[in-house]
């Protein structure tokens, strides 16, 4: 079986995935393109050699006979809106974050996702497709180092442009641990701070880089993780799990080790995208598999919609100085 793809938003991240569809990945085609210049659609139809309609209306898309699934990676304030209409369509959806830019219009989606009676949503949280954290989770899972008590985590880009603000910092870079890690203890969060270091000449005079964010959950576990994405020296995603018995490290992305004028050294990735290129792959694959066998099993409106609510507590937590609450309603049965 093949699955018929629309996508909806062709610029980096949608002409990734277009790619993966078309060259990469398994039983996928894509059929349909739509963008609010028209000329991107154009561009990567030939660029890609691949056969697919131009829709100037994403509605259209949308709805027309040929697409079976959608791919939403417009710009973030467009998600609800393609999500919601794709699940009236009766299609599965897969959207890249944000889910929706805010908590109450996850919740929407949830509602909408609910009333339709099936699971047809899947979020594009990719980091519990990528080994590394795997290997981490399977190592607290089968209780190598005891119950989690602390987490250190650090989320480091070499470099932003003027046009990030601070709160991006919660919204664009922390909104991958807050999900991350949530399924890594298979916890929610029940408060947040944020505490601004002193800052990097590196920063655009608006930005406060770097940033801490502490953050408790339901267990009790701690968490700590540092946002500086002015760091310079490369693109560094850390993770440490302090548990009972031991400490685990998330794994470095493999690397050649050398020795040579008299340094013993491996290189550090600068590229975001070549960081997780791996779980870009496994998490599209999934989608695919899951739309083709009926059974919605990846990162799912629910968990786009706690992200959402954590970051909302965060990004207040920016503004008061204060250890803000976070508050998630209780999981329906519906994404038990």
């Amino acid at each position: 079986m093949t699955l018929n793809i629309g996508v909806i938003g062709t610029g980096a991240i949608g002409r990734e995935h277009i790619r993966r569809c078309s060259k990469v990945l398994q039983h996928s085609r894509v059929v349909a393109l739509n963008d609010i210049n028209r000329a991107n659609c154009e561009q990567i139809i030939n660029d890609l050699g691949i056969q697919a309609e131009i829709y100037d209306n994403a509605h259209d898309l949308i709805n027309a006979p040929e697409v079976q699934a959608i791919l939403v990676t417009s710009w973030g304030p467009t998600h609800e809106e393609f999500v919601l209409a794709a699940i009236n369509a009766g299609k599965a959806v897969f959207c890249e974050k944000p889910l929706a830019v805010t908590a109450q219009g996850c919740m929407n989606i949830v509602q909408a996702e609910i009333a339709a009676g099936k699971k047809l949503v899947q979020v594009g949280f990719m980091r519990p497709y990528d080994s590394g954290y795997r290997a981490l989770k399977a190592v607290i899972d089968n209780g190598e180092i005891g119950e989690p008590l602390m987490l250190h985590c650090a989320h480091r880009n070499p470099e932003v442009g003027d046009s990030y603000t601070t709160d991006m910092a919660i919204t664009d870079t922390l909104i991958h641990e807050l999900d991350v890690l949530r399924w890594l203890l298979q916890d929610d969060y029940v408060s947040a701070q944020v505490i601004y270091p002193r800052k990097t000449r590196k920063a655009s005079s608006h930005l406060k880089d770097p940033q801490i964010v502490l953050l408790e959950t339901a267990k009790g576990v701690r968490i700590d993780v540092e946002i500086f994405v002015n760091c310079a020296y490369g693109y560094d995603i850390q993770c440490q799990v302090v548990g009972e018995t031991g400490i685990a490290n998330l794994p470095e992305p493999m690397s050649v080790q050398t020795r040579s004028a008299a340094k013993l050294s491996t290189s550090i990735l600068i590229d975001w995208k070549k960081r997780f290129i791996d779980a870009y792959d496994v998490e599209l694959q999934d989608f695919i598999n899951n739309v083709l066998s009926g059974e919605m099993t990846g990162p799912s409106a629910w968990d786009g919609y706690a992200a959402a609510v954590a970051a909302d507590a965060c990004v207040a937590a920016q503004n008061s100085g204060v250890i803000e609450a976070i508050n998630m309603p209780v999981k329906p049965a519906f994404y038990q």
